[in-house]
């Protein structure tokens, strides 16, 4: 039973995580001049709204049960670069502001882990309580990172990709729009094909290293 609660708060977490990160991105756009996720209600905490049946369910359930660092996706917030106001700056933004509120989440977590710590160390907590409120927070932490590091992957169709939007000049920013077309099954080959052919799976070792070195240097461990 330990172990699906396990799996139970794993996933519960990525549906928050995901939809604060979907919620970033929606009032990015807004506070930009797009008004686009604005009128379609994705400025909201009801997770309902951003939830995706295969990425904020399935996928993550999926990665969780392999082990390892764990990623989702939720229903991509609608947005128009023609309607922001510095669309070759403004839409770099906006795909930043998803994995920056992953990244203040999981300082969110480490603080609650350390203040747990205090109060376990002052007598405050019992360890029966303070051991699985540390490991809520780890996983919170976890989570976050995955879901940043995953996002900041320069693959379309992954926040990552566009960054680079504000240096390419407009025929190039077309081009990028063109391969967009193409961008799932870009990602499902690097994804999945490639490693199966391979045998090497760059994105899982580059999501294993940088999380779990992260969460090493935010614990102190």
């Amino acid at each position: 039973m330990t172990d699906y609660l396990n799996v139970a708060i794993t996933v519960a977490l990525l549906i928050v995580s995901s939809m604060f990160h979907e919620v970033a991105h929606a009032a990015t756009a807004y506070a930009c001049g797009d008004p686009t996720a604005h009128d379609a209600g994705r400025i909201t905490l009801n997770p309902f709204v951003h939830l995706h049946p295969v990425g904020s369910f399935l996928l993550p359930l999926a990665m969780v049960l392999a082990g390892g660092p764990v990623f989702a996706f939720a229903n991509p917030v609608p947005y128009d670069p023609r309607r922001l106001r510095h669309p070759r700056r403004d839409e770099a933004l906006v795909a930043l502001a998803g994995p920056a509120s992953n990244a203040l989440q999981a300082l969110v977590g480490t603080g609650l882990f350390y203040l747990i710590d205090f109060a376990y160390m002052n007598g405050a907590l019992q360890l029966g309580v303070a051991q699985p409120m540390a490991q809520i927070a780890s996983t919170y932490i976890v989570v976050n990172l995955s879901l940043m590091f995953f996002n900041l992957i320069p693959l379309p169709p992954l926040d990552g990709s566009k960054l680079i939007l504000p240096f390419l000049s407009d025929s190039a920013r077309q081009g990028y729009y063109r391969v967009q077309y193409y961008a799932m099954p870009i990602f499902l080959g690097v994804m999945y094909l490639f490693p199966m052919v391979t045998g090497y799976n760059p994105i899982g070792t580059f999501l294993h290293t940088a999380v779990y070195g992260t969460l090493n240097f935010l614990l102190g461990a």
